[in-house]
């Protein structure tokens, strides 16, 4: 893989991250539904990636990253509990992708 090709994928992550800061009136829950990933799966692939390189990050830390903040704090600040509706939604999802 090329330095730019590295680099590009970078920005567009970093592009990714901004994006979702901004829309934290986007539930988890609701990325699942419609991706099949969320804020907390970025954060995990950050962190494996970390390992594979020997880098030791917490998934804290990672998840830090990710949400711009502690993600106790962005869960006090923006996370609502599931609707029932958003849960059954994300059972059918599940069978449906899973």
């Amino acid at each position: 893989m090329s330095a730019s090709t590295v680099e590009l994928e970078a920005a567009a992550f970093r592009r990714l991250l901004a994006h979702l800061n901004q829309r934290s009136d986007v539930q988890n829950i609701d990325l699942m539904i419609t991706s099949g990933f969320c804020r907390n799966c970025l954060a995990d692939w950050y962190r494996e990636a970390a390992a594979e390189r020997d880098i030791d990050l917490s998934k804290d830390a990672a998840r830090e990253h990710v949400y711009g903040m502690p993600f106790a704090e962005w869960k006090r600040l923006h996370q609502k509990d599931a609707t029932p509706e958003q849960l059954a939604a994300f059972e059918r999802a599940q069978k449906e992708h899973g």
